[in-house]
């Protein structure tokens, strides 16, 4: 077979629309995850190797971008889709620990609605994710530079030293960061 065949035949042969059994059916194939309602949508990957039964997952999160006015944050969005897809993919909640390092412009999807300015609309899907195992984080050298304070902040949110220590303190305890 010549060489652009090949290439062509292997393009096609691994493209998705052409290996069977893939999924393909749009983002309408995403729905609401079994733990996390109405936040963190996932699709069924029929194909995809199943998880082994004894799995359990740590994941750092680094939430720098987001504070954008009446927006849910996309890493908080993220976290509840990982623990949503991990969940139906069979790993019992209590292996699944995620933990959200948030620093930088994203420190307002933290705050109580009087220090936000508003309605938070983070504040629900932050409380669904602590109901559900993950930590937030917060950096301690963005918190003195912005001058937050631990009362504007959600309930529930840990102040740390800053989010480089955290980043490494969690690297040491096994968790894997999703940047």
């Amino acid at each position: 077979m010549k060489k652009p065949v090949l290439a062509l035949y292997l393009g096609l042969a691994f493209s998705p629309g052409f290996v069977p059994g893939t999924a393909s059916a749009g983002p309408e194939a995403f729905t609401s995850g079994p733990l996390i309602k109405g936040y963190g949508m996932i699709a069924p990957v029929p194909q995809a190797a199943p998880l082994p039964a004894d799995t359990s997952f740590k994941v750092a999160i680094d939430v720098v971008e987001g504070g954008i006015d009446g927006e849910l944050n996309g890493k908080f969005r993220t976290a509840a889709s990982l623990i949503n897809l991990l969940h139906a993919s069979g790993v019992p909640a209590e292996r699944i620990e995620v933990g959200l390092v948030v620093h930088g412009p994203a420190y307002r999807d933290l705050l109580v609605d009087g220090a936000y300015g508003g309605e938070n609309p983070n504040a629900g899907l932050i409380a669904e994710l602590q109901a559900h195992g993950a930590t937030l984080y917060y950096c301690g050298q963005s918190a003195v530079y912005r001058d937050v304070a631990e009362a504007d902040l959600l309930p529930g949110i840990e102040v740390t030293l800053s989010a480089t220590i955290t980043h490494a303190m969690l690297q040491q305890q096994g968790y894997t960061l999703r940047p």
